[in-house]
């Protein structure tokens, strides 16, 4: 059975760091496409980032050259290393994967499965 399982969200100061982790069972995560979604009260889901099977990857405008995603095979566990954050990254974070994209990935994409999130807060 696939299965994501988020971790590592919290509350933290603007300007500061927190790394989201996501472990994958049931499926190989270098064989995958797998991104990251966050979805802020009353709002809509917005994809973050996602990286290819075959490791090209894509940011949302918002978070580029604040956020860094990144996967380790041998882990079989996606990563989201979040700098600068800011009052409005504050959102539920989940994880997603699907076998589609493995020359390259869009965040807008639809993803077969999905995390049960985790809560990231950014207090200004």
């Amino acid at each position: 059975q696939l299965q994501l399982v988020e971790s590592g969200g919290g509350l933290v100061q603007s300007g500061g760091s927190l790394r989201l982790s996501c472990v994958a069972s049931g499926f190989d995560v270098a064989f995958y496409g797998t991104a990251w979604f966050r979805q802020a009260p009353g709002k809509d889901p917005e994809g973050v980032s996602c990286i290819a099977s075959g490791g090209s990857m894509a940011y949302a405008d918002s978070v580029k050259g604040r956020f860094a995603i990144s996967r380790d095979s041998m882990k079989n566990t996606i990563y989201l290393q979040m700098d600068d954050l800011k009052p409005e990254d504050t959102a539920v974070y989940y994880c997603a994967a699907d076998p589609r994209y493995g020359s390259g990935c869009r965040i807008f994409d639809p993803y077969e499965y999905r995390g049960q999130g985790t809560q990231v807060t950014v207090s200004a």
